[in-house]
């Protein structure tokens, strides 16, 4: 499992390698997308009224992208995080292809 900031753009999610310290470059989740490109993403929305809970599991096959839709990729990332318009991930920008989503939440979604 590896926490990581995301974009949604229809049946693709977005997630790049930031700026942030790393020990290395060479990051184990690339490595096993070249591996095994399947992967599941589970996000969730906590809050201490369970009625506001919520949880969702993509799967999918992710890949690495490159030039021009890793642009597309690294551009919905800086629209959603104000963070990443100064210091925007690197070259490294992979897309998650969904197949199948399954969720939960408390009361129904908005």
């Amino acid at each position: 499992m590896v926490p990581l900031c995301f974009a949604l753009e229809g049946s693709t999610l977005y997630s790049g390698v930031d700026q942030k310290p790393k020990r290395t470059r060479k990051l184990r989740r690339l490595e096993n997308i070249k591996r095994d490109p399947r992967v599941t993403v589970l996000i969730d929305h906590y809050e201490d009224d369970w009625t506001k809970a919520w949880w969702v599991r993509l799967r999918g096959r992710a890949r690495l992208l490159e030039a021009a839709e890793g642009l597309r990729g690294r551009q919905r990332l800086i629209e959603k995080y104000p963070q990443y318009r100064e210091d925007p991930p690197d070259d490294d920008v992979m897309a998650i292809e969904i197949d199948q989503w399954l969720g939960w939440s408390m009361s129904p979604l908005e």
